[in-house]
């Protein structure tokens, strides 16, 4: 069994590692020292990730992505962990991967302007009581004419300041699978 990287993995490896050390590292410690991080410095490091093709490196090629499969996925985690998270997450963002999951409308409006970097999106999933576990929320959505009418409280939700949208998960109903299970 060959446990060597392709020449593929070693070259996501070295240009995220460069990435990391020269756009990254070099603003740590004041975002660190602040708790901020600044609209204008984002956008910068944002246009230098897209250069780079770092950028929504998580989607498959066919929307704009990278591609990238397990193992040189986690190889570019393991490498953009090594900075500040809110640097790495905001700056080298990564869409949701539920996206993929809308149709063609959705994906339009929702997934591409994230993957070319127009807006964020934010998960808005756990709660206080059931943390990220999807069977204990309580929060809940129901449908009013033509609207959902959403009941509840989320937290913990990253970018929710910076997001264009957010993807919210709430019980809307019991499941018919499982006898008094909230869906």
């Amino acid at each position: 069994m060959d446990f060597e990287l392709s020449e593929e993995q070693r070259m996501i490896v070295e240009t995220t590692r460069a990435f990391v050390e020269a756009e990254l590292y070099p603003h740590e410690a004041e975002v660190e020292r602040t708790g901020v991080l600044p609209v204008e410095l984002i956008r910068e490091i944002q246009a230098k990730a897209i250069a780079a093709g770092l950028y929504a490196a998580n989607m498959p090629v066919e929307v704009g992505g990278a591609g990238l499969d397990t193992l040189s996925w986690l190889l570019y985690e393991k490498e953009l962990g090594r900075a500040n998270y809110a640097l790495h997450w905001t700056c080298v963002a990564r869409p949701s991967n539920i996206l993929l999951a809308g149709n063609a409308e959705q994906r339009e409006r929702y997934l591409m302007p994230c993957i070319r970097g127009e807006t964020w999106d934010c998960l808005a999933m756990t709660e206080p009581g059931a943390g990220s576990d999807l069977r204990g929320m309580k929060a809940s959505a129901r449908l009013d004419g033509g609207d959902w009418v959403l009941n509840g409280t989320k937290h913990f939700i990253s970018h929710a300041d910076l997001a264009g949208f957010a993807i919210v998960f709430m019980a809307s109903g019991e499941e018919e699978t499982r006898a008094g299970r909230r869906s």
